[in-house]
């Protein structure tokens, strides 16, 4: 995404590191706060509050067990008239889908809903699969408690305006991603919840020791196929007509070399 950052709510934007670098843009849409997810994220501007989450962008990566510290983060900011960027570095994946789970936990929509809400303003949104299933996850398990407690911490919140919101870019999003056609798929993670699920969730995880046992496995694999390959070319070079060939080679270079 390279059109600078897009605002999805009120005080709400989502963006990449190079919009969170652009002096220009944080003014012009008056940013005072920033939360940057991303693999180094840091605090870059020191006139702006900031929460840093070091996260990848990959489908093992838990993101959901930041989603409360993020929620009320924005949540807080924006109450106290304040405008918050989330980026990451694309402005695709990881701030897209903390964004998702805030306009989830302050309105009525679900996940999917969220989702294509955000693709109306910034067509490129896409995270990846692993963090649509958290995002669905979050929906089953944990969203109805979520906005209970931030209902509580923050009782004079009014989100009524923020569903409007989120209807008109939903509309957009119909409108010019979808080309007006709402049975149109669109694109978003199509399997039922927990699909993939086991009766041991340790089984669904990679433990750091079998990582370094893949790690092994995989050189000695390299190191049979090197001396394979090595053995190849050694029977190769023994065969009568390679011999024939190599000898000939040799006795022209010779005669070569003697005329020159």
């Amino acid at each position: 995404m390279g059109n600078g950052m897009n605002k999805v709510l009120p005080g709400l934007f989502v963006g990449n590191f190079r919009d969170a670098k652009d002096r220009q843009q944080l003014t012009d849409n008056n940013i005072t706060h920033i939360l940057a997810i991303h693999d180094q994220a840091k605090k870059l501007h020191e006139d702006k509050e900031y929460l840093c989450i070091v996260a990848s962008d990959n489908s093992q990566q838990e993101l959901m067990q930041f989603f409360p510290e993020c929620i009320e983060f924005i949540h807080n900011a924006r109450l106290n008239n304040g405008s918050v960027l989330v980026h990451c570095l694309a402005g695709v994946s990881r701030s897209v889908t903390i964004t998702a789970a805030y306009i989830m936990t302050v309105t009525p929509l679900g996940w999917r809903e969220a989702l294509n809400s955000i693709r109306g303003v910034r067509n490129g949104a896409n995270p990846n699969f692993g963090f649509q299933k958290q995002l669905q996850k979050y929906q089953n398990e944990n969203l109805q408690e979520a906005r209970e407690k931030l209902r509580q911490k923050f009782p004079e919140t009014d989100n009524d305006n923020d569903y409007k919101e989120c209807q008109i870019n939903l509309n957009a999003f119909q409108k010019f991603v979808l080309n007006g056609s709402p049975t149109k798929d669109d694109g978003l993670y199509p399997l039922p919840y927990n699909a993939y699920k086991t009766n041991n969730p340790e089984k669904t995880k990679i433990q750091p020791q079998k990582l370094r046992q893949n790690k092994v496995k995989r050189k000695q694999k390299w190191k049979q196929r090197e001396t394979i390959q090595e053995k190849i070319c050694m029977l190769i070079s023994q065969t009568p007509i390679v011999l024939y060939l190599t000898t000939t080679i040799s006795k022209i270079t010779r005669q070569i070399e003697i005329k020159l």
